[in-house]
């Protein structure tokens, strides 16, 4: 055995073909988000294989935690670059996301033609309805931990704070919520370190610049949904929504939900959203363009970091500034529940997005089965309700 990091090495590399065809199964049957995906992962890395242990793989996820973007993805990254280096990375990364790419896209295809049949179009509404409330619960689901982990009073009246700020921003300014949490995050450094400066806020508003309209509009929406979002998926909703809908009016409300809808219940990371806005923007090439931005700084930050991940795992001005962005992340997509419960048409939706809230808040169960679920009452109303 070798040591790497500090981490076991198995002494015989791994093929590249086991890679492909493991990773690539995680992509194929990995619904449910980065749960599953983890669930996934540690099962074929430490309970089958053997290839990480039980506390290197905690770790990693614990480092994966830390990089904004799609933390399983990254996690996935990670974990094939342990056994095969740069090229086991990426092919590692590539095997996991492709077939979620390749149904979504597919999908969205469907569900984005300019004319759908009456039964798409109303399953689309129907898992549209239920958007809000996978949003409401991944924000409360969030919270709990995050108020918990701020224990002393100070840091509890900071929380609320930063998440108030989120919410606030969200709602009032969304353009502006990369611009909020980054803020929130260098103020907890501050706090906590007051000599000390990041410089991720001028990253921040130098990548910015990057907007220009167009493709390169797609590409800034990405490129923030992918190197700029912290806290787990549904972050990347309010990041996205103002854009989408309202700036660049590349999808109307209901097809931004049906987007959204799309990326929760594919395999593969939920980050693939972007996927689904990249096609109704600029079809085919619009969705490739996305999902190479988005995914990109996921591989550079892994192949970049790796040999680093335990040292990140313990900085106290990484640490510190999670603290004051993740609240304000909370807000934000607990607000983007509201925002998106507005983009909503027909009457008949509500009623399924309060069948959705009591499913997912009251009875807690599956996500995905509610999006499914409402999916197939839409069809199912299809014939005898506005559309």
């Amino acid at each position: 055995m070798n040591d790497v990091a500090g981490a076991k090495v198995p002494a015989a590399q791994v093929p590249l073909r086991v890679i492909v065809r493991e990773w690539g199964r995680i992509g194929v049957i990995g619904v449910g988000g980065p749960p599953a995906h983890i669930a996934l992962l540690r099962d074929l890395c430490v309970n089958r294989r053997g290839w990480m242990g039980a506390e290197e793989f905690e770790h990693a996820i614990a480092a994966a935690n830390l990089l904004p973007g799609p933390a399983s993805t990254q996690l996935m990254i990670f974990a094939a670059w342990r056994l095969r280096g740069w090229r086991g990375a990426i092919v590692g990364g590539l095997s996991f996301i492709a077939p979620g790419l390749v149904l979504i896209v597919a999908l969205a295809a469907l569900f984005f033609s300019r004319h759908p049949t009456t039964l798409v179009k109303g399953a689309a509404l129907g898992a549209g309805a239920a958007v809000p409330a996978v949003a409401a619960r991944t924000a409360w689901q969030l919270a709990t931990p995050s108020w918990r982990g701020a224990a002393a009073a100070p840091l509890r009246r900071r929380w609320l704070g930063y998440g108030a700020v989120g919410a606030a921003t969200s709602l009032l300014a969304p353009a502006l919520v990369v611009l909020a949490l980054v803020l929130c995050g260098l103020l907890e450094v501050m706090v906590r370190r007051p000599a000390r400066r990041s410089p991720m806020a001028l990253a921040a508003a130098g990548a910015h610049s990057l907007a220009l309209g167009g493709l390169g509009a797609l590409a800034w929406v990405a490129f923030k949904v992918g190197a700029l979002s912290y806290g787990g998926g549904f972050v990347i909703i309010p990041l996205m929504q103002h854009d989408v809908v309202s700036t660049y009016h590349w999808m109307s409300g209901a097809q931004f939900l049906n987007a959204v809808a799309l990326g929760q219940v594919t395999p593969g990371p939920v980050v693939l959203t972007v996927a689904a806005i990249g096609y109704g923007a600029r079809g085919l090439s619009g969705a490739g363009l996305a999902t190479l931005v988005a995914f990109t700084p996921s591989f550079v930050f892994v192949l970049a970091g790796a040999r680093h991940f335990e040292r990140l795992r313990t900085n106290q001005s990484v640490l510190a500034f999670l603290a004051g962005a993740g609240p304000s992340v909370i807000g934000a997509i607990g607000a983007s529940a509201i925002s998106l419960g507005l983009l909503i048409d027909h009457l008949w939706q509500v009623g399924l997005l309060v069948a959705a809230l009591g499913w997912l808040l009251g009875l807690r169960r599956s996500a995905t089965v509610a999006l499914l679920g409402a999916a197939v009452v839409g069809a199912a109303l299809s014939g005898v309700v506005p559309l």
